[in-house]
C-alpha cells in the first residue's frame, strides 16, 4: 500500500487516500488539499459555469504553487 508521502517526513507510518494530480505524490487525508477546477459549457458567444466545479486533490506543495485566479 502506498504511504503519504508527508507522513514520512515526519516519520509517520499513514497510508495514502489519494495522490497529488501535479506531482503524484501518495496523500493521506490530513494533507491533501482541494481545489475546484471551473466548468464552462457551451460555444462562445453562449458559454456558461456551472454552479459546482470538478474537485481536484493536490499537495500543499502544489496548491501554493497554482495560480488558482488562472482558472477563473
Amino acid at each position: 500500500m502506498m504511504k503519504c508521502y508527508d507522513c514520512m517526513d515526519a516519520e509517520k507510518d499513514i497510508e495514502a487516500a489519494c495522490v497529488c494530480i501535479v506531482c503524484g505524490k501518495g496523500l493521506c487525508v490530513d494533507h491533501a488539499k482541494e481545489l475546484e477546477l471551473p466548468v464552462s459549457i457551451g460555444k462562445p458567444p453562449h458559454v456558461q459555469r456551472l454552479p459546482k466545479g470538478l474537485p481536484r486533490l493536490m499537495c500543499s506543495y502544489c496548491l501554493g504553487h497554482t495560480i488558482e485566479e488562472g482558472f477563473d
